[in-house]
């Protein structure tokens, strides 16, 4: 599966601290090898709408939606965030 970022995740990710991100350059790398590895917990979050998540060390979420053959991730942060972000969509 082919893998692209918006800004907004670009501008999100360049905010976290230095050990959360070599966390999310890790599990990015294991999502590009077995986007299914039992560690990142990758799974589609909304019944309707091709939204997916993956887990980034225990208290991190990235998500991405998918067109075709392509996740186009969207947002990187916190759990907690990510646990008030998906209530909205």
């Amino acid at each position: 599966m082919r893998s692209v970022t918006t800004a907004g995740f670009r501008k999100a990710y360049q905010a976290l601290p230095a050990s959360v991100k070599k966390k999310a350059k890790d599990a990015y790398k294991r999502w590009k090898k077995d986007p299914f590895h039992v560690s990142l917990n990758f799974k589609q979050i909304h019944n309707t709408l091709p939204i997916f998540s993956v887990r980034i060390g225990l208290s991190y979420r990235a998500l991405g939606r998918k067109e075709k053959n392509t996740l186009i991730w969207f947002w990187i942060g916190s759990h907690e965030d990510y646990n008030n972000l998906i209530k909205q969509i």
